[in-house]
């Protein structure tokens, strides 16, 4: 059916580091808590979408990050033909969701209003709000605006049947959510609002943020859009590919099914 979707994620890049920097206040245990980085791909019949296109070496290179497997490499993994990419899904410009700008040469790129006059606007004059930017990223998305390659949306939107954006905010003015339907129901990718199951647990906030409230009213779109953890999907967990099937035994911990079911998921 075309309103039924194949949902993927693709772990693309790797940071390690302490809890302590992944919450507003710290963590008094202070543990390894990794980030993992992803994009997600969305298919069915009829088309192909990806939500974000990660960054590549040279944004790897400027944050300290490490390239575990290039996002090509796994679209193609996926059986992706990028030429023939008509939609991309934009959560939100951050520096580590919008590179690699040569990846999806034909694509229209679906973005909020709000997210593009924050990413271009005043607040962008501070460099406590404008460091999880990259200039050349917002560059070319301007200039996809002008070239007609950009769909905007204010608010909520279906894209497709069986495929709906959110708008969210807190971390970044203009995050949204995507939430898919697939054959086990449906599945909330939460790009940002959420970067580990247990910002969500703990009612606690990543440090990079745009407003506290709307963080945790965000937790709260995510519940009511996906009900369980079995369905909310967060950003930058590493226990996403931990806890979903694999495509195949040769992307074990790199590529995985969510349109499956998990094989267990943390309590709220």
């Amino acid at each position: 059916m075309s309103d039924t979707w194949e949902a993927f994620a693709i772990a693309y890049a790797r940071h390690d580091r302490p809890a302590a920097e992944n919450f507003i206040g710290g963590d008094p245990h202070n543990g390894p808590m990794p980030l993992n980085y992803y994009v997600w791909v969305l298919r069915n019949g009829a088309r192909t979408i990806v939500v974000d296109t990660g960054f590549d070496q040279r944004g790897a290179d400027l944050r300290g990050r490490t390239i575990t497997q290039p996002v090509a490499k796994g679209l193609a993994a996926l059986g992706v033909e990028t030429a023939s990419v008509e939609d991309v899904i934009v959560t939100h410009m951050h520096y580590d969701h919008i590179g690699n700008h040569d990846l999806l040469p034909n694509a229209r790129f679906h973005l909020q209003d709000c997210e593009m006059a924050f990413a271009t606007g005043r607040c962008m004059c501070h460099p406590g709000v404008n460091h999880s930017f990259e200039i050349e990223d917002v560059v070319k998305m301007v200039r996809r605006v002008h070239g007609g390659k950009v769909r905007f949306h204010d608010g909520d939107a279906e894209l497709f049947p069986g495929i709906r954006v959110h708008l969210v905010g807190g971390h970044s003015r203009g995050l949204q959510c995507v939430s898919v339907d697939t054959a086990r129901g449906p599945v909330v990718l939460a790009s940002d609002t959420a970067h580990h199951f247990a910002h969500i647990q703990q009612a606690r906030v990543f440090p990079t943020v745009d407003s506290v409230p709307g963080v945790l009213e965000g937790y709260e779109t995510l519940k009511r859009l996906g009900g369980g953890l079995d369905r909310i999907v967060p950003g930058h967990d590493p226990l996403v590919t931990e806890l979903y099937p694999a495509l195949r035994p040769d992307t074990e911990g790199w590529i995985v099914r969510l349109d499956r079911s998990p094989m267990t998921v943390p309590d709220l």
